[in-house]
């Protein structure tokens, strides 16, 4: 579920019959829940709404989902072999290593 560039997991608990949900990739803690799946979406909604708002109360910048950028620290052999083997491949390094990262998402699932 997304809402805002936010992102959402939600689950079931049998026993007390509720849809539950958290936000994903952000340091502060944003929960909620709903009966139905109508109710879990305006509910996640109203969590985001709230949790920007309240920071604009308190003067402080939200959590952001990622980004999409990190810094990686490899030992340098791998930097200089990762290099070589974009430039074999007319790519960029960084180019080189998104597509390893993806391969390696999509090979462990």
């Amino acid at each position: 579920m997304k809402y805002k560039d936010y992102e959402a997991v939600i689950g079931f608990d049998e026993e007390d019959q509720v849809l539950h949900g958290r936000v994903l990739n952000v340091r502060d803690v944003i929960s909620f829940h709903g009966e139905s799946i109508e109710e879990v979406r305006q509910a996640f909604e109203e969590a985001i709404d709230d949790y920007l708002a309240d920071c604009a109360e308190q003067g402080r910048d939200p959590d952001k989902p990622f980004s999409g950028k990190f810094v990686v620290r490899v030992k340098p052999d791998v930097h200089r072999q990762a290099a070589i083997l974009a430039a074999r491949e007319h790519v960029s390094l960084n180019v080189w290593l998104a597509s390893a990262v993806e391969d390696k998402i999509q090979k462990t699932g």
